[in-house]
């Protein structure tokens, strides 16, 4: 099939053909009336120009949409482009041919030709179409005010050229002109060559002018601020040489000079590490050849500072008196007497052993117990300095390891900097709240510390800003938290678990007289004197307004009364003593919050009094139960864990599989809804523990047999019927205690942990230790002296005859 070319009137009005040789362009657009020197090396483009030449000189422009394709095919080359004449030819030696080509008219590609030797295209023109001829005189305006508005910021442009652009009035023209002098982005230009509006085109080539105003002026700034600061920073230099060059000729000492020469002396004075001493040397040697006002001589001379200001081999002379030692820790803290043994323990084997590596305490327990003031006072006690960093929060990894020196303001960690801070090699290093630390995009800083704390690492702890190694072996590392599931179990494992238990009502006492109103008596401005506790009064504090494990809220409301004495002793001046009694506390202290006794009034069906443990103590938990006319639903509420809710189900289970021996109807479960709830349901609850608790309230509601109102109870369920074992015993044991229990039930394999109970507390309550549910049962529920429980004689179990005089007596201080 043979093309028939078209024809039509170019502007010269010669008679011309729609089919010409192309000529792809890279890294430029070519507009109508704009004149372009083009370079061309490729072998289709020379054959594509020797056409055009050996014709009409007419050839077609059309940009690459992507300039780095070296043989572009159809898909690489823009379907609009300008047919230009060449103006001028020239070979150069090296092959390349320059052509200086003038654009004419649009046209747009309609399809490629078959050519081996070049591209060789069917084109058809893109004639302009005017608009509103109003609009267009104003977009005209608007485009030569913007280019004279660049041309006055931008000194290249001539006033020639401006002159030559504000006298085109024709708008095609006006618009392809001012486009060809400003360097707009490929995607930018190639657009308005192909925008045939001529309204759409002139509003686009204002907002592009527009933009460029803004990013020249840009521009401008940087290069400005840059410029200013250089200058700043020569005249800085020339100003300190001739400042020097004074010195040096009026014989002055040169400040620099000598600043080294105490750096050199301090450097040879100071003992340290084989591998520190070699790399400040080294330091040093650098810190001579820079300039001293240069940025990195700052940071070599911080870096130097930092090395001889660690104590490397500084140590405090440690104290192995174990009489005077136990004297300082009885002085400071009531009780806690696992922690007290541990530390004098350690003090025996360091006085035998020369060189011991310090062990990794970690105290946990409840907020108040005195934690943190135990490892002052073990600090007090074995004469070692004291240093405490708080790790509450710490997200960074950095805040324990440091920084690199690459990094501006960058510092050692703060291990490094409070051994700075102390002074000493060996001093009791107190890591508080080692279970809130967090990890993010910083890093894991608890990952951190398991060097710190490793006993078997630390003789070799390298921060990432000192990059040396540093012996931590022979620091006492004494770490608190509140909860232990919190600490990692790497962490947990580099470390000896000590738990502080909260304390019992006589502990209370002993602190609050022996330590807490010495200590807030003289904090207020009192002296013994003006004020007096009585016995009655703290206890009434103790029980009737604090609920707590530790003595902190103690503490408050000791210093809340002082104060309010305080007031009184300043308005009245007539030096009379006051003598705070119970009586005054509920003055001064207002309506108690709290009851002395939580337990009920009377013996009740399907209400059970459980123990429970928080991160704060112990707490007793109310477990209730009732039956409804039903189809069987059971229904467990309280905002319970999933744990407690499949404890739930396991007693339901339980219940059902003895109903018979129970004395239930079998077919209970298809005619009864069953509801446990477990008070104070804004707090979230959860744990098996309260299994045997729950399972009590169920045979309770059922059989319609009353709860011993005094009877306390522990321990997780099976299907079974088997007691397991719990957590926590000592905190439930006190909890009960202060709520006025007189007997406690709990797993038999926790009979082990009685020993840590205080004596009195085991001494004022019944402790029962059960194995399976009916044992739980028998001492719970009320039963005649000769009832049975259960009424198949297999499995009956008769209750022990207990009068009530049998049981113990309700604690009871004054």
């Amino acid at each position: 099939m043979v093309n028939i070319p078209k024809f039509f009137k170019n502007p010269d009005g010669e008679a011309a053909r729609d089919i010409l040789p192309l000529l792809p362009l890279r890294d430029i657009v070519v507009f109508p009336h704009m004149v372009a020197p083009l370079f061309v090396g490729r072998n289709k483009s020379v054959s594509a120009l020797s056409s055009a030449m050996n014709k009409d000189k007419r050839i077609f422009l059309a940009t690459q949409t992507n300039a780095g394709v070296d043989n572009p095919t159809e898909k690489d080359i823009s379907g609009v482009g300008v047919i230009g004449t060449v103006l001028q030819l020239l070979r150069l030696p090296d092959g390349t041919v320059k052509a200086l080509i003038e654009g004419k008219q649009r046209a747009r590609i309609d399809h490629y030709i078959s050519n081996p030797e070049y591209f060789e295209v069917e084109l058809s023109l893109l004639p302009d179409t005017p608009g509103d001829t109003v609009e267009m005189e104003a977009l005209t305006r608007a485009v030569i005010d913007s280019f004279s508005e660049y041309a006055g910021i931008n000194k290249s442009i001539s006033k020639e050229l401006l002159a030559k652009i504000s006298a085109i009035t024709e708008p095609s023209k006006l618009a392809d002109s001012v486009a060809s002098h400003f360097s707009f982005k490929l995607e930018d230009k190639q657009g308005l060559l192909e925008t045939t509006d001529l309204t759409k085109r002139l509003s686009l080539l204002v907002k592009l002018i527009k933009l460029e105003i803004e990013v020249y002026q840009m521009d401008q700034r940087i290069k400005g601020r840059v410029k200013e600061q250089m200058e700043k920073t020569q005249k800085n230099y020339y100003l300190n040489e001739q400042m020097r060059a004074i010195k040096k000729e009026m014989g002055a000492e040169d400040e620099m000079a000598d600043e080294l020469k105490d750096l050199e002396k301090k450097i040879k004075r100071k003992r340290m590490s084989k591998e520190a001493s070699t790399k400040t040397r080294q330091e040093f040697k650098k810190l001579k050849l820079m300039t001293p006002m240069s940025a990195e001589a700052t940071v070599v001379r911080n870096y130097i500072d930092w090395i001889i200001s660690l104590p490397w081999f500084s140590r405090s002379k440690i104290r192995n008196d174990l009489v005077e030692a136990e004297k300082i820790l009885n002085e400071d803290h009531y009780g806690l007497e696992k922690p007290k043994e541990r530390i004098l323990e350690y003090l025996a084997v360091q006085t035998l052993v020369k060189k011991l590596r310090g062990p990794i305490l970690c105290l946990v327990g409840p907020p108040g117990v005195g934690k943190t003031s135990l490892a002052k006072s073990v600090a007090r006690a074995t004469g070692r300095k004291f240093v405490r960093l708080s790790l509450g929060g710490v997200r960074d990894e950095a805040e324990i390891r440091g920084h690199r020196r690459t990094y501006i303001g960058a510092m050692p960690g703060k291990i490094i900097q409070s051994l700075k801070k102390v002074g000493a090699n060996n001093p009791v290093f107190c890591l508080d709240e080692v279970d809130k630390m967090s990890m993010d995009f910083r890093g894991d800083p608890s990952s951190a510390l398991l060097e710190v704390l490793d006993p078997e690492q630390n003789y070799s702890f390298n921060d990432h800003y000192m990059d040396l190694d540093y012996d931590l072996s022979e620091i006492l590392f004494i770490t608190t938290a509140n909860t232990l599931p919190d600490i990692p179990l790497p962490l947990q494992d580099r470390m000896e678990i000590i738990r502080l238990p909260g304390y019992t009502e006589l502990e209370k006492y002993n602190i609050a007289n022996e330590f807490l109103v010495p200590k807030q008596i003289e904090a207020n401005g009192l002296n013994p004197d003006d004020i007096s506790f009585s016995k009655a009064a703290i206890y009434m504090i103790i029980q009737r307004y604090t609920r707590e494990a530790g003595v902190r809220n103690l503490e408050r409301e000791i210093s809340s009364i002082c104060r309010k004495t305080a007031r009184k002793v300043v308005n009245e001046k007539d030096g009379k003593k006051h003598v705070i009694s119970a009586n005054t506390v509920t003055t001064m202290l207002g309506p108690p919050p709290f009851k002395i006794s939580q337990i009920e009034e009377k013996d009740q069906i399907g209400l059970v009094t459980g123990l429970a443990w928080t991160q704060v103590g112990g707490e007793l938990l109310c477990v209730e139960t009732l039956t409804m006319p039903g189809k069987g639903h059971v229904n467990v509420t309280g905002k319970l864990g999933d744990v407690m809710k499949e404890s739930a189900q396991a007693a339901v289970s339980f219940v059902r599989s003895r109903a018979a021996n129970l004395g239930i109807e079998n077919n209970f479960h298809k005619e009864l809804d069953l509801h446990i709830h477990i008070p104070e349901g804004a707090i979230p609850k959860d744990g098996p523990s309260a299994g045997i608790a729950m399972c009590t309230a169920l045979v309770s509601a059922l059989t319609r047999r009353p709860v011993r109102r005094d009877v306390a109870m522990t321990g997780e369920i099976t299907l079974r019927g088997r007691v397991l074992p719990i957590g926590g015993l000592k905190e439930k044991m006190l909890a009960a205690h202060r709520g006025g229990i007189r007997k406690v039930i709990i797993p038999a394999e926790n009979e082990k942990d009685l020993r840590d109970i205080p004596k009195v507390v085991t001494r004022q309550m019944k402790v029962v230790t059960v194995e399976h549910m009916d044992e739980v049962l028998v001492h719970a529920l009320v039963l005649d002296s000769d009832e049975r429980l259960f009424t198949n004689t297999n499995d009956a179990m008769t209750i022990p005859v207990e009068s009530n005089g049998a049981e113990p007596t309700q604690p009871a201080i004054n």
